[in-house]
């Protein structure tokens, strides 16, 4: 069996670098320690010249150089699998082929395209088709719009745009497709983005992601009695947003009616792959062209899409660009044609099953949860899953919740929304980051408002997503829902309680998905703005910090780091048994205190200094007392030594103290009286709140107990708290076998130290007597 050496070679060099490469990775991932050198700069081309390892080397550090700056939730690498390896293979088989003689690369590059395009049109049921590969997804659609002007205008060719002023073109595009589509045609064909036509979707009827027909209909009469000619109408097979598909069958029956071309385009048209097909999927198999974008929903990397047409003129399909002369063009089609041939037909159908398959699993089990509400075009085969959480209202709430919208209808309605888009942001985040491997993410729909998306199509043959990856996502799901239920609750509770406990302030920001907002104001009087500004950060910041000392399963943060509000305390998701009271008491105590304490510090300084200037002229005055006391002959230095000795003079000490507590200034005397007589105070008791003493051994801070955290009324808090004082007044009763616990052990302690401390008061004045002051200032006067 004959080889050829340069493709053995080919083979072995491609399979020794994605092995290199693949190790290096390995390596990254379990030596986290090491950083490789960031050389954005580029240097000089060196004259010598580099190895094929040493190049490859280069290649996996700036591949996976920046991979410690970034989260794990955010850097995701594709699986590359055999198949990814034939794909890869397919460029560098390319480019070696293309260095062929010209007679033998036209006999191999028109058998690689023929084959690839009857495999595919045989595979997705289009019968009698045509092929165009192309690297943009959109690019497919900008040819087959160049197709459709130059069949409708027959002397394009000659006059270009000037027979377009006769008549102007219009392209129709449901207002459900991609963002920007409509925009990126007219300014790659030249056109004004008057010749774009956005047809809404149904507002009544049908799918509220299907394009209205009806409306539709009457757009194309009111455009052809102006003037226009309608060119092209884009329709979904599988929406971007939501998965719907547009009536396909209706919409053919209107494009041959006005003889428009009819371009098909998303992710459902994969399943037209499959034994069983929805018949409005089944029916894009008569539109004029779609496209396919085989290298998602297969995951094979770097391959083309395809585009798939009917048209008989080829002279006309290569003006428009879909065909091509040149050989070289035409091996973009060698990656999917190894790529398919390593797969097969059983194996490309099992890749989009297995899609199909997860999808129906994830919507048979979010039918058994409550809060969430679905949204999918089939629920026998819907190949995309959209969900958001919704807390429905019960009869009651319903009919009192009716009442209050009915009285201010818009501000009820759009918050009411807003705090649900920004729930289920957070939801799909954290679905996201829990269970990457499922490929969800968070779309936004036009109705439903911000939701989830899984879209397996697009994501399960990339990540290798299994059936128990959807299973834990379900599972996270689960424990998610009580958490989500529970905030949206307390968010009124602890918007009320902030608004009347005083020096706090609830701040209203919809975007935050958690309990709520809370700044505590501070009274800054005689203050400028910018100082008030200062000192309203100062207490908020150090609030935030003392918040989280906190024993808690409270999150607090500064809030987002684009578009937060300043100076304020972001409270994150909640659970049931939280005490609101208990958490609004405890933020407003300590901002308090932290603004006593501020206050304090700033008004030491002054108090100080007033306080030296005040003893100053106090023990002025007092030395000049005593010289009158004492009078003139004791001040004479002979004399005076004299006097004192035959005569000494008895005055008792005197000093001045400073309370920094009181600010005020006080005597010494007292201070050497009790110094004398052995007596020293003891220092105050420190207090304790009376919620750290309510709470249980091992309670964390504002946990409702047990009995209590059915409800959400301020009234079991209350409860909680009397059950406490009634198990605190309780005499104990232990067992005789029963050691004692911490609180009769802390009690049989200070009755020991209650006992020593009168036993040493007493031997104090028994065995020792006072002090004699007198004798002590005479020594000093004789001195």
């Amino acid at each position: 069996k004959m080889v050829d050496p340069t493709l053995a070679e080919m083979g072995k060099n491609l399979n020794e670098a994605m092995k290199m490469l693949e190790d290096n990775q390995r390596k990254v991932e379990e030596e986290n320690e090491k950083k490789y050198a960031r050389k954005d700069i580029p240097g000089p081309l060196q004259g010598s010249g580099q190895d094929m390892v040493s190049i490859l080397q280069l290649v996996q550090n700036l591949m996976h150089g920046e991979e410690e700056e970034e989260t794990p939730q955010s850097y995701r690498l594709q699986n590359v699998g055999e198949q990814g390896h034939m794909a890869l293979l397919g460029h560098s088989l390319a480019a070696y082929i293309s260095v062929l003689d010209r007679e033998r690369l036209r006999k191999l590059t028109t058998r690689i395209l023929s084959d690839t395009t009857l495999w595919l049109c045989r595979l997705f049921r289009y019968e009698n088709g045509s092929a165009y590969y192309h690297e943009d997804d959109r690019e497919g659609l900008l040819k087959i719009c160049r197709l459709v002007i130059h069949t409708r205008y027959e002397d394009y060719t000659l006059e270009g745009f000037n027979v377009l002023y006769t008549k102007q073109p219009v392209i129709y595009v449901s207002s459900a497709a991609r963002t920007g589509l409509g925009q990126a045609l007219c300014n790659q064909l030249g056109l004004p983005l008057s010749c774009m036509c956005r047809v809404p979707c149904n507002t009544m009827f049908g799918s509220q992601h299907q394009m209205d027909v009806a409306l539709l209909d009457r757009v194309i009469k009111d455009d052809v009695e102006s003037g226009k000619l309608p060119l092209l109408l884009v329709a979904n097979a599988g929406t971007p947003g939501a998965g719907h598909t547009d009536k396909l069958g209706r919409l053919k029956e209107l494009c041959e009616q006005y003889k428009m071309w009819l371009h098909v385009e998303g992710v459902n048209l994969a399943t037209l792959a499959l034994g069983y097909v929805s018949s409005s999927v089944l029916a894009a198999t008569k539109c004029d062209s779609m496209t396919l974008t085989l290298g998602s929903w297969l995951g094979l990397p770097a391959v083309p899409a395809v585009t798939l047409y009917r048209h008989e003129d080829p002279s006309l399909s290569l003006a428009a660009g879909l065909t091509s002369s040149q050989p070289v063009e035409k091996l973009r089609a060698l990656p999917l044609w190894l790529s398919l041939q390593y797969l097969g037909h059983d194996g490309i159908v099992e890749r989009i099953k297995h899609a199909s398959q997860l999808s129906q699993r994830l919507l048979e089990n979010l039918k058994n949860l409550d809060f969430i509400k679905t949204s999918v075009e089939d629920e026998l085969s819907s190949p995309v899953v959209v969900f958001k959480f919704f807390q429905e209202y019960s009869n009651g709430d319903q009919t009192s919740h009716a009442a209050q919208a009915s009285t201010i209808q818009h501000p009820i309605i759009s918050n009411e929304r807003h705090i649900y888009d920004t729930f289920n942001q957070w939801l799909g985040e954290q679905l996201a980051q829990l269970v990457p491997a499922s490929g969800v993410d968070v779309v936004e729909l036009e109705d439903e408002g911000t939701c989830v998306r899984f879209s397996p199509l697009t994501t399960s043959a990339v990540l290798g997503t299994e059936i128990q990856d959807i299973d834990q996502l379900v599972d996270c799901l689960k424990m998610k829902i009580p958490v989500l239920t529970s905030t949206l609750q307390l968010r009124e509770e602890f918007e009320q309680e902030v608004r009347r406990t005083v020096g706090l302030l609830y701040i209203e920001d919809l975007g935050w998905p958690g309990l709520g907002v809370v700044r505590y104001n501070c009274h800054c009087e005689g203050k400028n703005d910018d100082k008030q500004e200062k000192e309203l950060e100062k207490i908020n910041t150090e609030l935030l910090k003392k918040l989280n000392e906190l024993e808690s399963d409270l999150t607090f943060s500064l809030g987002p780091e684009f578009g937060g509000q300043k100076n304020c305390v972001y409270i994150g998701m909640v659970t049931e048994d939280l005490d609101v009271s208990e958490l609004v008491e405890t933020i407003a105590a300590t901002g308090r205190e932290i603004e006593e304490n501020s206050r304090l510090l700033e008004n030491m300084t002054e108090v100080v200094r007033k306080g030296i200037q005040e003893a100053q002229l106090q023990l002025q005055k007092a030395n000049e007392e005593r010289l009158l006391e004492e009078g003139l002959l004791r001040q004479i230095p002979v004399v005076g030594s004299v006097l004192n000795w035959f005569s000494p003079f008895q005055a008792s000490p005197k000093g001045r103290t400073f309370n920094l507590t009181a600010g005020s200034l006080e005597s010494t005397e007292s201070m050497y009286v009790s110094k004398a007589q052995g007596r020293g105070t003891s220092p105050p008791p420190t207090p304790t709140s009376s919620l750290a003493k309510q709470r249980l051994p091992g309670q964390k801070a504002f946990k409702r107990s047990l009995r209590s955290s059915d409800g959400f009324s301020e009234t079991s808090s209350i409860s909680h708290c009397d059950d406490l004082d009634k198990m605190d007044q309780r005499p104990p009763t232990l067992s005789p076998g029963q050691e004692q616990g911490p609180l009769e052990m802390d009690k049989a302690e200070e009755q020991k130290e209650v006992a020593q401390a009168k036993t040493d008061t007493e031997n104090i004045h028994s065995d020792k007597s006072p002090p004699d002051c007198s004798k002590v200032e005479d020594q000093a006067s004789q001195r």
